[in-house]
């Protein structure tokens, strides 16, 4: 049996999903080279294709092992990656990328295959946006911002499928604001002046792919590669992989900066909930574990625990949560829940959950001790951007909703006469409209994890208690192994707790992905099924997205002055929670 050492920096560019949860951590710190940590079986990684990844189970895996242009340190500030200089001459029109000459690929078990260049950049762009190829992951970055690139997606769409899976690199080039002068430099021109364009690159989307494991493997072999057969240029490669057991990540010796590679070896465990990572911490088998709503207050209330001096409170990150609203919620024959969907679609049904539900109880169930530092009032995440004079861009958006943040003492924007009003407007309004109450609202969990059952109970009793069963009723129902494949693929939620993370420094990385007839908008294409919507089953708000996608738009072309720019999106993102398109 191992014993508990200290954690030092976990993943060194885990994208930790949280909201400022308990976390133990054993005390001894001298001579940790092997880190111990977890994911949930949930969480398992469904690709290793780093390009078509989109998802934190993934990504805080295969960021470890691949890496890109750039990259940030533990301030959020950029930092070079493969890319050692970088600028631009034109106010972010034009972007040019030095990079080293030190970069390999290597296999598996580090053997080195193949020098990373330049052109390995363009592989993964186009890749990336190949419709053939990728679908449409992680495309509507590179599509909003790089000159033909969306030209280029809609061009391989219209090809069949042989002819994109097997398209020369130069037409790619060719046809978008790509260009390779030599084997060290990495050239992007965007379609306008992109000012913050340079924090993309931390992202998968510009990730590359070495040109001749594609030409070894084809496009449609790296898409399906298992984790022995694609390459890696990152501090870590994984080693070992057992599915839904266990994976194993060792320090990749030839990388050009192993010196800031923490550990020599990060085993990830598999495990059903909470409850079972948190006995294997007890055991020794664990280095940091996230602790249940019970577990804490266990711990936290008895100053003689062992494990009492362990706990600690984790910083929040750039990801904001959400409770996303299916506009388009299908029964199990595929037919139209009309009930539901005529309801969500209501202004004032939305309001009144806005106002209403108090979440409390269910922030508990991740900060027991002070969980209203849960809550945010903004869709955004402190820490994205600041304006010249250093204003946090989320103030700006909660001056404009007049509401304050964090008190301790209750959720901010709770306002028990505004639930009322809107309530009894939303019975009014939906009785007309042929709507029976309660309102039947389907949550879906993990069949068998008991930490997503108790989790789910507590918002079962919030909704209960906040809103009157006479008015909704939460209905708590299990998917058997992919909540994508059994759930969201077929619209049988009504409501699902997903999040964004900052993947570039600007308000436009998380606004654009609730916006409406843009195929590459994640939420609006996956979740809220907004994109769905025609002016003939939902008019109303139909219009409002088309609103908030034209104040988008229009925040997005101010390049010249940055603080402009970061005031119109706080005047879409205020419209966007005053709708109530998603529940934050």
């Amino acid at each position: 049996m191992r014993k508990n050492k200290a954690l030092a920096l976990a993943l060194a560019a885990a994208m930790t999903a949280s909201m400022t949860p308990i976390t133990a951590m054993a005390d001894e710190t001298e001579g940790l080279t092997s880190y111990y940590t977890y994911q949930t079986a949930v969480n398992e990684m469904e690709t290793f294709c780093v390009q078509n990844a989109q998802n934190a189970k993934e990504l805080q895996v295969l960021t470890n092992c691949i890496d890109g242009l750039l990259s940030m340190n533990t301030k959020g500030e950029l930092i070079p990656g493969i890319a050692k200089e970088w600028g631009s001459e034109d106010n972010g029109k034009t972007w040019t990328f030095k990079l080293r000459d030190d970069a390999t690929w290597v296999d598996y078990q580090g053997n080195e295959m193949a020098k990373l260049t330049a052109m390995d950049f363009a592989y993964g762009l186009e890749f990336t946006l190949n419709y053939w190829k990728n679908g449409a992951a992680n495309t509507s970055m590179p599509i909003e911002l790089i000159e033909g690139a969306s030209e280029y997606y809609e061009y391989t769409k219209g090809l069949d499928e042989e002819t994109a899976m097997n398209i020369d690199i130069q037409e790619f080039l060719d046809m978008t604001g790509i260009s390779v002068p030599d084997d060290y430099t990495f050239v992007v021109s965007c379609v306008a002046e992109k000012p913050y364009f340079d924090t993309v690159c931390t992202y998968a989307c510009m990730y590359p792919i070495s040109g001749a494991l594609l030409e070894s493997i084809g496009a449609d072999g790296y898409l399906a590669a298992s984790y022995d057969q694609i390459w890696y240029d990152g501090p870590y490669t994984i080693t070992e992989y057992i599915q839904g057991n266990e994976k194993i990540l060792t320090r990749n010796d030839s990388w050009y900066d192993t010196d800031s590679t923490t550990f020599d070896e990060v085993v990830i465990k598999m495990v059903d909930s909470l409850d079972t990572a948190f006995q294997l911490y007890q055991t020794g088998e664990l280095d940091a574990v996230e602790l249940t709503e019970s577990n804490v207050k266990i711990i936290y209330e008895d100053e003689n625990n062992e494990y009492h001096d362990q706990m600690v409170e984790t910083r929040p990150d750039k990801y904001s949560w959400q409770m996303k609203f299916n506009y388009n919620k299908l029964d199990a024959e595929g037919n139209p829940d009309t009930n539901w969907n005529t309801a969500i679609a209501n202004l004032a049904f939305r309001k009144s959950l806005y106002y209403g539900l108090d979440l409390e109880s269910y922030y508990a169930r991740t900060n027991a001790i002070n969980p209203l530092k849960c809550e945010n009032n903004a869709y955004t995440m402190r820490g994205l951007c600041t304006t010249s004079d250093g204003t946090d861009y989320v103030d700006l958006v909660l001056d404009k909703l007049g509401i304050g943040d964090y008190n301790g003492e209750t959720m901010v924007r709770l306002d028990a006469d505004k639930f009322a009003e809107y309530k009894a407007q939303a019975i009014e309004e939906l009785t007309a409209a042929g709507v029976t109450f309660p309102i039947q609202c389907d949550y879906y969990i993990a069949s068998g994890n008991q930490t997503q059952a108790d989790t789910a109970q507590v918002l079962k009793q919030a909704f209960s208690a906040s809103l009157g069963d006479d008015f909704i009723v939460l209905n708590i129902k299990e998917y058997v192994s992919s909540f994508a494949q059994e759930v969201r693929i077929p619209h049988l939620f009504s409501i699902a707790i997903s999040g964004w993370g900052a993947d570039y420094g600007d308000p436009q990385n998380f606004m654009v992905q609730e916006t409406y007839g843009n195929d590459n908008a994640y939420f609006s294409a996956n979740y809220t099924f907004a994109n769905e919507l025609t002016e003939e089953t939902a008019p109303e708000l139909v219009e409002t997205y088309k609103t908030f996608t034209d104040m988008v738009e229009k925040a997005d072309a101010i390049t010249d002055n940055m603080d402009n720019r970061y005031e119109a999106y706080a005047e879409a993102e205020a419209y966007m929670i005053e709708n109530v398109l998603s529940q934050i």
